[in-house]
C-alpha cells in the first residue's frame, strides 16, 4: 500500500497542502466521471460546482441525489492511508462535495478557509481533492496561498454581493498576500490534500475544457460533528449539518459524543 513519504507529511505540515505519488486508476476515473455524469442529469437545478453530499443517494435536506460509488471511494483503504498519516488513526468521514466547473462559464471559488464554514470543534480537518479531468490553469485549477494555515486560526471573511461565484464569502485582502499564490495543476486521476485552515480559491473556466474534482473531508475522532442549528444556504448553497449523515470509516469515536446515526435512515 503506498504511504506518504516523510518529505511529503513535512511538505503539508510546512505549506498546508501536498500532492502525493498516489493516483487513481484510468478505469476507476472512468467509472467516476459516469457516476458524475448521471449526478449532474439527476440534479438539473444544480450548479455541477455546488453538488454537496455527492456520496448519499436520499437527497435529505440538502436538496442533492448522489451516487454510492462516491461513498466507496472515500472509504478506500489507500485514501484513509493517506489521510491517518496526516490527522490520526481515528477518522471520521463528514462531507463529499463534487466540484465540477463546465467549460466556458464555470464558477469561480473566491479566497476562503474552509473551517470559516465547519461545525466541527475543535477544527480540524484534511481535505483529500481528486481531479475526474485534468486540472490546469486554463479551466480553474485550484489555487492555494502557501504556509496560510500555519497560525491556526481564521481570518475574517467578507460576504460577497455575487451570484457568480461558488462560495458568497471570502478572506479579508489584508490577512494574504494574492502574488503568494500557487495553482496546484493536476492529472486525471492525481490527488491533493489540503488542510482546514489553508486559504484556497480557484478562478472561473472560461475555457473549453470542464474541470471535475471531487472534495472528500476527514476529520480525526478526537474533534465532534455539532449538529447544532438548521439548514441553510448562508454559504451560497444549501448545507444541512444538523441531519448529514456522518461515518466512522477508521478506529473509534474519541469524543464519545459523534453521532453516527442521523442520517443514515434511507440513504446512508
Amino acid at each position: 500500500m503506498l504511504h506518504l513519504s516523510p518529505g511529503e507529511i513535512e511538505y503539508y505540515r510546512d505549506q498546508g497542502f501536498v500532492v502525493p505519488e498516489f493516483r487513481l486508476s484510468a478505469e476507476q476515473v472512468t467509472r467516476l466521471r459516469t457516476a458524475l455524469g448521471g449526478v449532474i442529469a439527476d440534479n438539473p437545478d444544480t450548479r455541477p460546482e455546488q453538488l454537496v453530499s455527492i456520496h448519499t443517494e436520499d437527497s435529505g435536506a440538502e436538496g442533492v441525489r448522489g451516487n454510492e460509488l462516491f461513498l466507496e471511494l472515500a472509504c478506500n483503504d489507500e485514501i484513509l492511508g493517506l489521510v491517518e498519516q496526516l490527522i490520526g488513526p481515528d477518522l471520521v468521514l463528514w462531507g463529499c462535495q463534487a466540484f465540477c466547473k463546465p467549460a466556458g462559464d464555470g464558477m469561480e471559488v473566491p479566497w476562503h478557509q474552509d473551517g470559516h464554514y465547519w461545525p466541527i470543534k475543535p477544527l480540524a480537518t484534511c481535505t483529500v481533492w481528486i481531479a475526474f479531468d485534468d486540472s490546469v490553469i486554463e479551466n480553474g485549477c485550484l489555487r492555494v496561498i502557501p504556509r496560510s494555515h500555519c497560525e491556526r486560526t481564521l481570518f475574517p471573511h467578507l460576504v460577497e454581493g455575487r451570484t457568480d461565484v461558488v462560495l458568497n464569502q471570502r478572506v479579508e485582502e489584508d490577512f494574504f498576500d494574492e502574488s503568494t499564490a500557487v495553482d496546484v495543476e493536476l492529472e486525471a486521476g492525481q490527488v491533493s490534500l489540503h488542510d482546514v485552515f489553508l486559504i484556497h480559491g480557484s478562478n472561473p473556466n472560461r475555457s473549453p475544457r470542464r474541470r471535475a474534482g471531487l472534495a472528500i473531508r476527514y476529520m480525526p475522532a478526537t474533534s465532534l460533528f455539532d449538529r447544532g442549528g438548521t439548514a441553510d444556504a448562508s454559504a451560497g448553497y444549501m448545507v444541512d449539518f444538523s441531519g448529514r449523515p456522518i461515518w466512522l470509516v477508521r478506529g473509534e469515536d474519541r469524543t464519545g459524543l459523534n453521532d453516527f446515526v442521523v442520517g443514515h435512515g434511507q440513504g446512508g
